[in-house]
């Protein structure tokens, strides 16, 4: 029962005050918190920071948003209760005064192929409905606008013709191929028809009465007779004359399937139809299931909506652009017999100018494109795959095949995905696929220019508002860069968070809390200041923003920060320090508040390393590079800065890192566009891409077996005067592997009960107690504590309990060096946050040491999620690395970093089509002279 609350209580002097405006959080105690009691201040922009594993995601995430959501969760039904997931209730006395809570978390959105800009931020959604209502269809043979005429369109042409006009309303007379005229006739009889009407070449036509045609034994109906169905004299018409023309034109269309003819003073002929068709041609009518390529109504046919199938490889076709055709370029014209197809061509090429001996990657578009579809002189490579896909009953043909065979742009809807029917409905010209393939910032262009009629304006108002509102959030959290049709699985982390901030600001809504797990990450020193305005533009709605944040630029402009602390882990878990900028510049215990003051400070390194080996990348074209020629030095730490989108991550994680992993030999992603990988490549043994996945997806794998250090533990275990009595051996102090393992929940320390629609239970195991080990294998001690106390140490506590074992400590102090001593040992991997997963695999290659030779490691945002205090230990940690022999290459916005590096390359000046361009290429200290870069600025 939770603690009832004595009116009287007194709350603390800090919330005393603003009891009413603030979130009152009291003995608070999940994870590492120590029964933290804190104030937050509604509707302002709360700063939450402190070291790595300070519990400042157990205080906002597992506290603040749990409760948020579980108090929204305990309004509904029970019915609609049970298809929720349980939702556990914080180890908290109580919240007051929370609002509905929103987070918007640093997990990487979804890996599907489906997904993209445009419907993870919604404004796919809302351009498929504004095409759907206010989009027009052309025909693609005429260029006309089809129509479709509605009964009262008809109507309004009637009573706007001139007074006295004779009029005419007729529908053909249709024979059915199976009836006789007599029976046709006979039907219109019953239907109520008495006339039709046989329009004549000159003048007035002649009316024929069906009963009088009847009386003939085989009746006459002349060739494009009409059925009669009403006439009439234009006058000033009263409503029931309305009426009676609208029953006619709706008999009219009823009977004829669509189609009304109206003959005016027996010379001229109008025609209306209701069937969407023009030139032939029958149309869709927009509906937004139309535009949807995760509809099968509205996907392409041949891809199903992906953009992309199953074709031949440009790039296996042309693998190395820097040859010619005349060097043997273009692969499958390579041997003896296919070879005849290359001397066709350079025989034929100087009829029409063909540059043979010019490398592939210089020929223009038009060059390029030639080579594919050939002319009357040579055979080109499509021709030449349509002669192999005839010739597939031959073994070798299908090896050919097979061998250049990849994913390609859909040849039918050439990426826009969508059946070509979507793609002739435009808005002022432009149809949605047009749309999307632009970037974010000519989109806004193209919207504030749009001219619309009153009626589409009416129609087409409240979607044009959400629009507009969406655009320019994008383009003020600095991603005006990005296509909506650019695929969600191939952004980065900070780009992923700054679009679900997009869609949550989309929403407007007001008196809520939003949680924000560092949205500046990947961010540019430049964005930042636009993140921060977005951010204050919430809380001026009446939000209350709480963003957990180590940038000193959002502490600088924040209402209020709260420090957590004083270190991490078990060191950690109190509020340091609640107040604003000024005030925690002087508190004297807040780590942060020193950082920020300059009483501590990363200092840059006194002697920048000199450097005598590199790898160049010469020629780099790949998305928005503009053909640049990067020298990456050997030996010494380098960093590739430059605003979001300006092209870091194209030139180092999809140029050099997969071309270096295709020269040693390895299985590798796609290589991007360049020309030429040149210098001291054999002076690198491997290349390691440091990322923040995670290190294990399993519950079993965690930091301690992952650096190798539990084999060094088991041993330790196996050899105790007690395991040799029992026989143990180190097997048995696994949880791997049966043996010395708890048998009921083997090894897991949980037992998971399925639950169909509601989400498993994960309940302790009866049998172990959660220890995960047999009782006699928990009975073996060393130094008083048994294998399950070990994993649950601390690394620092582990270092000091093992001192007088130095093969333990050496294995496990490489992740005290990274900044991870409040680590449990057995902690579960996917506990662990993507910075820390980081710096887990940093450790494990420190821990190695010299004998994996010379390695090359690449980093990316190695900052994520670090104190000011936790990125001096990672520089510490780099520095190891390359006094061990071994190159550094990191991806970086952090300017501490940078200021830190030996060699910088930055990238810009913009992102996307204005980026791509190599500013500067040199010592840390030169880049601040360079005027067009914005790193320099901030440097």
């Amino acid at each position: 029962m939770p603690t009832k609350i004595k009116q009287q209580e007194v709350l603390p002097a800090a919330t005393a005050e603003s009891a009413a405006d603030s979130i009152y959080i009291k003995g608070a105690r999940v994870h590492n918190l120590k029964n933290v009691n804190v104030s937050i201040p509604r509707n302002k922009l709360i700063v939450v920071t402190g070291v790595s594993g300070s519990g400042k995601s157990s205080l906002t995430m597992n506290t603040l948003y749990a409760e948020g959501q579980r108090r929204y969760a305990e309004s509904l039904s029970s019915y609609a209760r049970q298809f929720l997931m349980r939702m556990n209730k914080p180890d908290v006395d109580y919240i007051k005064g929370i609002c509905p809570a929103i987070a918007i978390e640093q997990k990487v959105v979804t890996r599907t192929p489906r997904s993209t800009v445009g419907s993870m931020t919604e404004l796919y959604d809302y351009l498929r409905l504004l095409f759907a209502r206010i989009g027009k269809t052309y025909s693609p043979i005429s260029g006309q606008l089809v129509k479709k005429h509605e009964v009262a369109d008809v109507v309004d042409a009637i009573t706007k013709m001139k007074t006295g006009t004779k009029l005419l309303i007729g529908v053909p007379f249709l024979h059915h191929a199976k009836r006789e005229a007599k029976e046709e006739l006979n039907i219109l009889l019953q239907k109520g028809f008495s006339r039709l009407y046989a329009p004549a070449k000159e003048g007035p036509g002649q009316l024929l009465r069906i009963e009088e045609l009847l009386e003939a034994t085989r009746p006459a109906v002349p060739e494009g007779a009409y059925v009669l169905i009403d006439r009439m004299v234009v006058k000033d018409f009263n409503e029931d004359d309305k009426h009676r023309i609208a029953d006619s034109i709706q008999t009219a269309f009823y009977e004829s399937e669509g189609h009304v003819y109206l003959e005016l003073d027996g010379k001229k002929w109008l025609h209306f139809s209701n069937r969407f068709e023009l030139d032939g041609m029958q149309f869709e009518e927009p509906v937004p299931n139309l535009f949807s390529f995760n509809n099968p109504f509205g996907a392409c046919p041949t891809c199903e909506g992906f953009g992309q199938v199953l074709g031949i490889d440009a790039d296996l076709v042309m693998p190395d652009k820097r040859l010619s055709v005349f060097e043997n370029a273009i692969a499958p014209w390579r041997g003896e017999k296919m070879g005849e197809y290359k001397e066709a061509l350079i025989k034929a090429s100087r009829k029409f100018n063909f540059p043979i001996h010019k490398p592939i990657a210089e020929l223009t578009d038009e060059q390029y494109d030639l080579l594919w579809t050939g002319n009357e002189h040579f055979y080109g490579i499509n021709e030449f795959f349509k002669m192999v896909e005839q010739n597939l009953y031959k073994v070798q043909y299908r090896v050919l095949q097979s061998r250049y065979r990849g994913r390609t742009v859909c040849p039918t809807c050439h990426g826009a995905r969508l059946r070509q029917e979507a793609l002739y409905i435009k808005i002022s010209g432009k149809s949605i696929a047009d749309l999307v393939n632009i970037p974010v910032s000519d989109l806004h262009t193209w919207f504030d220019a749009l001219k619309l009629n009153e009626y589409d304006q009416q129609v087409g108002k409240r979607i044009l508002l959400e629009v507009h509102h969406r655009i320019k959030t994008l383009l003020d959290v600095g991603l005006g860069y990005l296509t909506l049709n650019r695929l969600a699985n191939t952004l980065s982390g900070g780009e992923s968070q700054r679009i679900q901030l997009t869609r949550s600001l989309g929403s407007n809504l007001t008196n809520s809390l939003y949680i924000l797990d560092e949205p500046s990450i990947g961010l540019h020193a430049r964005d930042t200041a636009r993140l921060i305005h977005v951010l204050k533009e919430l809380r001026d709605l009446g939000n209350t923003v709480v963003v957990v944040e180590h940038d000193d630029l959002m502490m600088q402009e924040a209402d209020y920060i709260i420090d957590m602390g004083p270190l991490a882990s078990h060191l950690g878990g109190e509020v340091i320090f609640a107040g604003n900028y000024q005030q925690i510049l002087k508190d004297k215990k807040s780590l942060t508040g020193k950082y920020l003051s300059g009483q501590l400070s990363i200092d840059p390194p006194q002697h920048l390393r000199k450097w005598k080996r590199s790898i160049t990348i010469e020629g780099a074209r790949q998305h928005n590079l503009k053909n640049i020629t990067a020298q990456f030095p050997l030996g010494v730490f380098t960093v590739v800065s430059g605003v979001s989108g300006s092209g870091k991550t194209t030139l180092v994680k999809q140029i050099l890192y997969p071309a270096l992993m295709k020269l040693k030999g390895e299985f590798t992603d796609r290589v991007g566009r360049y020309k030429a990988l040149t210098g001291d490549l054999d002076s690198i043994t491997s290349v390691e891409m440091v990322d923040q996945n995670p290190i294990g997806k399993s519950s079993r794998s965690n930091p301690v077996t992952y650096i190798k250090a539990y084999d060094e533990i088991r041993d330790l275990y196996a050899r105790q005067p007690m395991s040799k009595m029992r026989g143990f051996q180190p097997k048995h102090f696994s949880f791997n592997v049966d043996g010395g393992r708890c048998d009921t929940c083997k090894g897991e320390g949980e037992v998971i009960v399925e639950m169909q629609f509601l989400a498993d239970v994960h309940l302790t195991c009866e049998s172990c107690g959660g220890k995960r080990f047999k009782e006699e294998v928990l009975e073996v001690t060393y130094k008083g504590k048994n294998i399950y106390d070990v994993l649950d140490m601390g690394v620092d506590d582990a270092i000091d309990f093992f001192k007088d074992e130095k093969d333990v400590v050496n294995k496990i102090r490489p992740l005290s060096d990274v900044g991870l001593g409040y680590v449990k040992l057995g902690q579960s991997s996917d506990t662990l946050s993507g910075g820390e997963a980081q710096r887990v695999k940093l450790a494990s290659f420190l821990g190695k040491g010299r004998a994996q030779g010379s390695i090359l490691f690449i980093f990316d945002e190695p900052t994520t999620g670090l104190h000011f205090h936790d990125i001096k230990k990672l520089l510490a940690s780099f520095n190891a690395l390359i006094e061990q022999g071994h190159s550094i290459l990191v991806i970086e916005h952090n300017l501490d970093v940078i200021r830190s590096a030996d060699w910088v390359l930055d990238l810009g000046p913009e992102g996307g089509e204005g980026g791509g361009n190599l500013l500067y290429a040199g010592v840390p200290e030169g880049l601040k002279k360079v005027k067009e870069s914005y790193t320099g600025k901030y440097l």
